[in-house]
């Protein structure tokens, strides 16, 4: 039960990110940055789904998946098409892969140490639905402060 509800709120949240990414006016905007943003919602939404494919995907679908984390920071300009597809394979990855893990599997071993300590499968992929949940709010921030559409 509780494997299926974080399987849930998780693709919950991916439809969520999709829906952010189409709801930029301009596409310029999803790889905007100024001042002192960091990261523009293009780079956090490739760093989400790489992080989704690789933790969940690879490491608990055993899809084959391989991460490349500095890429997710450096491309620029990956069409919005191109990013809602990236989406819509993430959701049918966490589905599948999450679909694997029963919630006797929580209470095991994570199979990587990503932390300076061991966890649980189950609290690391609370870690996960949580990271998600933090970047998608900087993105919907991002879309509300720089995207503001041309009268």
């Amino acid at each position: 039960m509780i494997t299926e509800i974080l399987k849930s709120l998780i693709i919950r949240d991916l439809n969520k990110l999709r829906s952010e990414i189409e709801l930029y006016h301009s596409e310029y905007n999803i790889w905007h940055i100024e001042k002192n943003i960091a990261n523009s919602a293009g780079n956090l939404c490739l760093h989400l789904i790489g992080n989704l494919n690789a933790y969940i995907g690879a490491v608990l679908g055993n899809t084959n998946y391989v991460r490349n984390r500095p890429m997710e920071f450096s491309m620029k300009d990956v069409p919005r098409a191109e990013l809602i597809r990236m989406i819509d394979e993430t959701i049918i990855t966490v589905d599948e892969s999450l679909s694997k893990v029963s919630d006797r599997d929580l209470n095991t071993e994570y199979p990587l140490l990503v932390f300076e300590h061991k966890t649980s499968t189950g609290y690391f992929l609370m870690h996960l639905a949580t990271h998600l949940t933090y970047h998608l709010g900087q993105i919907n921030y991002h879309r509300r402060l720089l995207d503001i559409p041309e009268e």
